[in-house]
């Protein structure tokens, strides 16, 4: 893969091969692992676990998701992610913090949060602001409509280009409030309000979006797509999620987002001794 440079808390890492970014969901209802890892030591075991399974990066989420998921209140999303990001991140271990909310991104950016994941692309009012004040990594993500409503029969006249005009837009806004763009991920935002033919169109698209020259985060680990595609249930996803993996890797994806971190980094170590050129 072409390396690719990405600043973090006022450091320059080189991405010269495929990162494994960890989710820990610290959340009762998140569509995969809701409720499992909301207790905050078990979801620190989780986190340390995954480390030395072999994660470049713990993804920490206090809010789901998934199609139909509420809003939580912002007192609440802190008390779930706060102690847990600081606590990794004073062990060195690099954080990012799925959020939305420019509060929450403003206080666990001051506890060493190394990158900010919005779903949102930093739409909210006051986020563009926030992020630009700190010095975290941000990704922005394509999502159509919002999490409860997202998935209600989402239609573009072309997808592709829908997306990657969004994607321009946020970085041009990125941009102009002082972000730079050394500090920026994209993400496409697989699922997020899109049907399994838009998915697999964006997938197809992905060596178009390395274009814009930063870092692609891809995940699609578990998602419903795999289900419709192979008609598994969402405990039986694991092969699938492997393959979307590679797939996603071999297109020109720099950073992988997944559950189950052990299976995915073997499967990694493989492909990479195996084809090179292509990892």
């Amino acid at each position: 893969m072409i390396a690719l440079s990405l600043r973090m808390n006022g450091q320059t890492v080189t991405i010269n091969r495929p990162w494994v970014m960890s989710i820990v969901n610290v959340t009762p209802d998140s569509f995969s692992d809701g409720g499992r890892y909301f207790d905050a030591q078990k979801a620190l075991s989780r986190a340390l676990t995954m480390i030395d399974d072999g994660a470049d990066m713990i993804d920490i989420g206090g809010e789901s998701s998934r199609p139909g998921a509420p809003s939580v209140p912002e007192n609440e999303e802190l008390k779930r992610v706060l102690w847990l990001t600081e606590t990794l991140a004073q062990r060195g271990i690099p954080v990012s913090v799925d959020t939305v909310k420019p509060q929450v991104m403003r206080a666990v950016m001051d506890a060493g949060a190394a990158m900010i994941n919005d779903i949102n692309a930093l739409r909210a009012p006051g986020a563009l602001e926030t992020v630009a004040a700190g010095d975290a990594a941000v990704c922005l993500m394509h999502m159509k409509g919002e999490p409860r409503t997202m998935q209600q029969a989402p239609h573009y006249e072309n997808v592709v280009e829908e997306v990657f005009a969004f994607l321009e837009e946020r970085i041009a806004a990125g941009v102009a409030a002082g972000i730079a763009k050394e500090r920026m991920v994209l993400d496409p935002g697989f699922g997020f309000g899109k049907t399994v033919e838009h998915n697999l169109a964006l997938m197809h698209a992905l060596p178009q979006l390395r274009g814009f020259g930063l870092p692609l985060l891809v995940g699609w680990s578990r998602k419903s797509t795999l289900g419709a595609l192979t008609h598994r249930a969402v405990t039986e996803r694991l092969p699938a999620s492997l393959a979307a993996a590679l797939a996603a890797i071999a297109l020109g994806a720099t950073i992988i987002r997944v559950h189950d971190v052990r299976e995915t980094v073997d499967a990694l170590t493989i492909w990479r001794a195996m084809i090179p050129e292509t990892a």
